[in-house]
């Protein structure tokens, strides 16, 4: 298992080794003892699968509120996403910094997020299955997001933004500094 910093604190780019011949691949998606000799220790409790049927289609920037944060090892099973996170941990050096990254069946990468990160990704195809574990429940009443559009945070996304297609939610979320003057929600104290 290869396994790579990101620019963000605490956030890890994960690389299985993938056997593959003419019949197709084979990959140990994920194993506690490999995470736990990295030094990765996490107690993943739920996975939770989504499918995208449309390119486009831009979910996101979702969290998880206080004791309900979820630390998510995600993967795309097939199609390619642009994946995003944000730090939202107030006492770290990251904080209000996000980075992307191309998740696909191809490439095979995971990607570590921890708690007090916000996620979001953009589907790159169509029939996207995306999939991730959580070292927590899921919690409606700590559910939250960000503006994936904010102007503050200036995500890059690979397509004119105008275009994405966007559950009634996702069109709706704070932006940044929304989020910021909430004060009921600080990272920093994880």
């Amino acid at each position: 298992m290869k396994v790579t910093e990101t620019s963000l604190q605490d956030a890890y780019l994960v690389e299985q080794a993938v056997y593959g011949d003419h019949r197709g691949f084979f990959t140990e998606s994920y194993s506690r003892e490999d995470f736990n000799e990295a030094g990765l220790t996490y107690d993943f409790v739920q996975d939770n699968h989504s499918l995208s049927v449309e390119a486009g289609v831009l979910r996101g920037l979702h969290f998880q509120k206080g004791e309900h944060a979820q630390t998510k090892l995600i993967r795309v099973i097939t199609g390619a996403v642009y994946d995003v996170i944000v730090d939202l941990r107030k006492n770290s050096p990251t904080y209000g910094k996000w980075e992307g990254f191309i998740l696909s069946e191809s490439n095979q990468r995971q990607l570590l997020v921890p708690k007090g990160f916000a996620h979001g990704f953009l589907t790159l195809t169509k029939d996207v299955n995306f999939v991730y574990k959580c070292d927590n429940y899921y919690c409606a009443q700590a559910d939250a997001g960000i503006a994936f559009d904010d102007s503050t945070l200036n995500i890059d996304w690979p397509i004119n933004v105008e275009k994405a297609i966007l559950s009634e939610k996702d069109k709706n979320h704070p932006t940044f500094k929304e989020f910021e003057a909430m004060n009921d929600f600080i990272y920093g104290r994880i």
